[in-house]
């Protein structure tokens, strides 16, 4: 016979499942009777059975002439911090969202992390700068949620860019949320749903997504992990198919680090201008180079107004500040347009910290001090993986950023190393949720971008061992 459950015990249940769910603390106030019915459209009397159940379910608490709260959900077991964590993931998309998701865990050695350790950046001193910028908005007129930009910052981008090795005009530059947010942009811009799409392979998951999400059907063009896309390559696939736009990371690819030779970027703007396809190049990592000058930018060779130049302050300055920008040549009113229809907003204090900084706080000498840590930290991490990885295994030494590319032995597979790693509180980031096959199942990315440790050591000297057994 089918339990008949009543409208209050219905009550009951749904707050007890916030109570143990940690949604509902203990001490917090839970919606008075009256307004609980008034909300949810049932009478006073259900809903004070329903507090009178979990009164005596020993959840909530009256207190008089105040109301109910909560007691506290019943008491679990601590989790055990040394037990394995599993992989749970069926497929490659699977497996991307559980690479990112394992970011979140703290007890983790985090060689599959996208970004560089916070702790190589001056949070504190921009969190300062934050508050002062939060603060001086509510003496404005506007409301800190009027759709704007901060027009200082946008003279600082076109005034770098002549630095970069081009001449951006301030009308051009469009501010994002983040290098991510001005690629969407960009592609939305220059493409159309079922257009095709020159990626490099391997690529970031993020572009894949993007152009999973618009609709739009990759190309995959060979990439060296020293000098980038192959223009052989990109030429044959030109001739073959309408390739409508490409979305290249030139400088320190991520995830291969390589560096295209400035005349081979040279060379792609000039084969893509003469078929008038845009160039949607990703500049992320284009401050964090560590020879004696930043390589030049696709977008110094440009003369068409075809390059749209995406970038932030996020690797080389202020990571989860979200302050990016675009600066889309011939197409920026359609990405301006763009952006106004999506998200007017893209935190206009966290904009102003990120000036505030870049004027008072040091910039120059801030990236001075990173790119020398980062090769640093590059130099220790790639010798310590050819100790301790078995005979075969390469390694790439990018000349910037902070990934390198592991090629494990034929046979080996990084997938089998990263469920086994994570299982001993490791993370990396295998190599087939960078491309749309299984090219690159040996390969994996490892992030040295961190403040080393003997901890850090230890893991890779584990990861070696773990990759030996499995050849």
């Amino acid at each position: 016979m089918k339990k008949i459950v009543t409208r209050y015990a219905t009550i009951a249940n749904d707050i007890s499942s916030q109570i143990s769910a940690g949604v509902l603390l203990a001490g917090e106030r839970i919606p008075s009777v009256r307004a609980y019915s008034r909300t949810r459209g049932f009478s006073s009397n259900t809903v004070l059975r329903a507090y009178h159940l979990l009164e005596d379910r020993g959840e909530i608490a009256a207190r008089a002439r105040s109301g109910y709260y909560v007691l506290g959900a019943p008491a679990k077991p601590a989790a055990d911090a040394s037990a394995p964590i599993r992989s749970k993931a069926a497929n490659a998309e699977d497996l991307a969202f559980e690479v990112f998701e394992t970011t979140r865990l703290r007890n983790l050695v985090h060689f599959g992390h996208a970004w560089p350790s916070a702790q190589l950046y001056p949070l504190k001193r921009l969190a300062r700068a934050f508050n002062a910028n939060a603060r001086g908005m509510v003496n404005e007129a506007l409301p800190p949620y009027y759709p704007r930009e901060n027009a200082e910052l946008i003279r600082h981008i076109a005034r770098r860019s002549l630095q970069w090795g081009f001449t951006g005009k301030a009308e051009e530059v469009v501010l994002t949320a983040g290098a991510l947010e001005a690629l969407n942009l960009c592609l939305r811009a220059v493409t159309r749903p079922g257009d095709l799409v020159a990626i490099e392979s391997a690529t970031l998951y993020g572009v894949r997504s993007a152009l999973q999400r618009f609709a739009l059907r990759p190309i995959e063009i060979a990439t060296d992990p020293r000098d980038g896309v192959s223009l052989s390559a990109l030429s044959t696939a030109l001739r073959k198919h309408r390739i409508r736009a490409c979305v290249f990371m030139p400088t320190f690819q991520h995830p291969l680090g390589s560096l295209m030779p400035e005349e081979k970027k040279r060379e792609l703007v000039r084969m893509l201008a003469s078929r008038d396809i845009p160039l949607i190049e990703d500049d992320v990592c284009g401050e964090l180079y560590f020879g004696e000058t930043r390589p030049k930018p696709a977008k110094a060779f440009d003369r068409k107004g075809l390059v749209l130049h995406c970038s932030s302050f996020s690797k080389s300055l202020a990571p989860g500040y979200a302050v990016g920008w675009a600066l889309p040549g011939k197409f920026t009113r359609a990405v301006h347009r763009g952006k106004w229809t999506s998200n007017t907003l893209s935190g206009i204090s966290t904009q102003g910290a990120v000036l505030e900084f870049i004027e008072y706080g040091g910039y120059e000498l801030h990236l001075r001090r990173l790119r020398r840590t980062l090769a640093a930290l590059q130099k220790h991490c790639v010798q310590t993986v050819l100790r301790f990885f078995p005979a075969g295994t390469s390694v790439t030494r990018p000349q910037g950023g902070y990934v390198a590319w592991v090629q494990l032995p034929k046979g080996v597979s990084a997938v089998a190393l990263y469920r086994s790693a994570l299982e001993n509180k490791i993370t990396i980031a295998p190599g087939i949720i960078f491309s749309g096959d299984a090219r690159y199942a040996n390969c994996f990315r490892l992030n040295y971008g961190q403040v080393w440790s003997p901890r850090l050591d230890e893991a890779l000297h584990l990861l070696g061992g773990i990759a030996s057994s499995l050849v």
